[in-house]
């Protein structure tokens, strides 16, 4: 299995520091050439200089993913840079703690803004090159916070619109040179201080340890790599110890049929059968679908 990432060259959004800035020094590592993007542009440009100095091949880019536009120019600067372009990572996040009283139209279309349409315009700049040219690998950075958070709303929403786009995009995108996938991370970055203390301040039981970002970089950079060749679709969940996948939107069992369903009949469904089938809320762990 070839795991490394010789000659790749690699856009990573949001890559100024926690998650992103982890998976741009293990690509670089791995044989890649990265283009570390983030709106911070100094930020930016150190993770590029450290990687520079460790002996890897970077360059930075300060383009705002917010903008439509910037899909097509990360790909430019790609090429600019380093000639090719085989590898993206939709990392970059804006991140809105609010319950949903205090959600304003601002928070959501800032988080909207970058989280969905951003990533969905560099998915879909990088796809568009790669179907011309040699493939490659499409890495959406998604969150457990689409099953529901508390406070989380917002983002967790952002990230839904993610998984489906990379649900039906992979549809699209099958059996062609190019794979689309996401990961769930799970990770000790600035976002989850700012989530473990609100849930804290609600006595929300919080686990003992959750893991440093760089953790989730292999990951990331499987899906990168030659070795994932087979996997199209996916949503990888790593949370420090564990690695599973997570399940798509399913229709869940029993099917009920009827000939035509009255407001009487499906509450006696739901009063029978269908009432042992909620489902709970929150992030939850099944054996088998």
């Amino acid at each position: 299995m070839q795991t490394r990432l010789d000659g790749k060259a690699i856009v990573i959004t949001g890559a100024g520091g926690g998650i992103g800035e982890a998976t741009a020094r293990l690509a670089a590592a791995l044989g890649g050439k990265v283009l570390v993007n983030d709106i911070n542009g100094a930020a930016a440009e150190n993770v590029a200089c450290a990687i520079r100095e460790a002996g890897g091949q970077a360059q930075s880019n300060s383009d705002d993913v917010g903008k439509w536009a910037t899909g097509q120019a990360l790909v430019a600067a790609a090429l600019e840079a380093f000639g090719r372009l085989d590898g993206l990572v939709n990392n970059a996040a804006v991140f809105r703690l609010a319950p949903m009283a205090q959600t304003t139209e601002d928070d959501l279309r800032a988080t909207f803004e970058v989280n969905t349409l951003g990533a969905a315009a560099c998915a879909q700049a990088a796809a568009r090159h790669m179907l011309a040219n040699s493939g490659g690998s499409i890495v959406n950075i998604v969150s457990g916070a689409q099953c529901g958070m508390e406070a989380l709303a917002a983002y967790g929403a952002s990230k839904g619109g993610l998984a489906s786009l990379t649900y039906a995009w992979a549809m699209e995108l099958a059996g062609g040179r190019v794979r689309m996938n996401a990961v769930s991370p799970l990770a000790d970055t600035q976002m989850s201080d700012i989530t473990r203390a609100y849930l804290a301040s609600r006595s929300v039981p919080l686990p003992d340890y959750v893991p440093p970002a760089s953790a989730n970089a292999p990951a990331i950079c499987y899906l990168l790599s030659d070795a994932s060749a087979g996997l199209h679709g996916q949503v990888v969940r790593i949370g420090g110890s564990d690695l599973t996948l997570m399940t798509h939107p399913a229709i869940l069992a029993p099917v009920l049929q009827s000939s035509q369903w009255t407001v009487e009949s499906i509450a006696a469904a739901f009063a029978g059968p269908l009432s042992s089938r909620h489902q709970r809320l929150g992030m939850v762990q099944v054996e088998q679908i």
